[in-house]
C-alpha cells in the first residue's frame, strides 16, 4: 500500500456585506495544525484580534504547548492587546485541529465550528459557546429556530473576554481514509445548514474546488459575513493511478485511499 498524506485547502473572504475580514485562517502542515478564528470589535479591532490569536497559537505550538494550553495563550495576547489600545474590547473566536497521522484533536472556543464528514453523513463535532446553543439545550429553541434568531450571533465565550474563565472545548478522533474534517466561521455556517454542506461535499471534484463551492453558495445564499474554511483528507500522491472513476468527491476520495 503506498502512503498516504494529509491534504489541505483554505479560503478566506470577506463576503457580500462587510466592509472588511475580520476572519483569519492558520495552515501549519509542518506541525500539523489548521485553525480559524473568527475576530470581534469593529474598526479593524477585530481583525487585529483573530490575527493576534493565530500568531500565538502558532508561536506556543511551535515551543511545544498543546492544543488547550495554546488557546489560553491566545487568549492571554488578545486581553493584553486590548489593554494595550486603551481597554478597547475586542475578541475571537477559534478552531483549531492538531494532527498526529490520522489521529486528531480539535478544540474550540465560541462558535467557529468542525465538522467530520464521511460516506456516512456529516457530524458536528464542536458545540457553539453561544446564546442560542444555551437555548437549544435547554429546550427552549429549536435548530432552526436558532438559525433565525436576532441573537443568534451572539457568543458566551471568546478570546478576549476573561481571564478567569475560559472552558476549552476538545475531541478527539481519526481521519480514515474516504473522510473529511471541516473548519470554519460562522459565516459559513450562518448561510449553510448541515445537509447543505454535506450535499456540497458530494460534488465537488477536488478539495481547492469543495473550498470554492463551499464559499460561493454561501454568497450566493446571502454572504452577510465572512467566510472562512479549510478542508482536510487523507490521500494518496498523485501520481497514484485509478482505475474507476467514482461518482462524487467523497467516493473518489475514498477510491484513491484504496489503492
Amino acid at each position: 500500500m503506498s502512503m498516504q498524506f494529509l491534504g489541505f485547502a483554505a479560503q478566506s473572504v470577506t463576503g457580500r456585506v462587510r466592509g472588511h475580514n475580520e476572519d483569519a485562517v492558520l495552515c501549519l502542515p509542518e506541525f500539523g495544525l489548521w485553525a480559524v478564528a473568527d475576530g470581534m470589535g469593529g474598526h479593524q479591532f477585530g481583525e487585529v484580534a483573530s490575527a493576534l490569536a493565530l500568531d500565538t497559537l502558532r508561536a506556543a505550538v511551535a515551543a511545544g504547548d498543546d492544543l488547550e494550553a495554546a488557546i489560553h495563550a491566545a487568549n492571554q495576547a488578545v486581553l493584553d492587546a486590548g489593554r494595550d489600545n486603551g481597554g478597547r474590547r475586542m475578541g475571537s473566536t477559534v478552531v483549531a485541529a492538531r494532527f498526529a497521522g490520522a489521529d486528531f484533536e480539535v478544540a474550540w472556543i465560541g462558535d467557529s465550528r468542525a465538522y467530520l464528514v464521511t460516506l456516512d453523513g456529516i457530524a458536528r463535532l464542536t458545540r457553539d459557546h453561544s446564546w442560542v446553543q444555551a437555548m437549544i439545550d435547554a429546550g427552549e429553541l429549536s435548530v432552526e429556530e436558532a438559525r433565525q434568531h436576532p441573537r443568534r450571533n451572539i457568543v458566551t465565550q471568546c478570546l478576549g473576554l476573561s481571564e478567569e474563565f475560559l472552558e476549552v472545548g476538545r475531541v478527539q478522533g481519526r481521519l480514515a481514509p474516504g473522510e473529511l474534517l471541516l473548519l470554519c466561521s460562522d459565516g459559513l455556517t450562518g448561510e449553510l445548514n448541515d445537509g447543505q454542506i454535506e450535499e456540497v461535499c458530494a460534488g465537488a471534484a477536488t478539495l481547492d474546488e469543495l473550498v470554492e463551492q463551499l464559499i460561493g453558495l454561501a454568497n450566493r445564499l446571502g454572504g452577510k459575513d465572512n467566510i472562512s474554511c479549510i478542508v482536510l483528507g487523507h490521500s494518496l500522491p498523485e501520481s497514484t493511478k485509478i482505475d474507476a472513476k467514482p461518482r462524487n468527491f467523497l467516493s473518489r476520495w475514498l477510491h484513491s485511499c484504496k489503492h
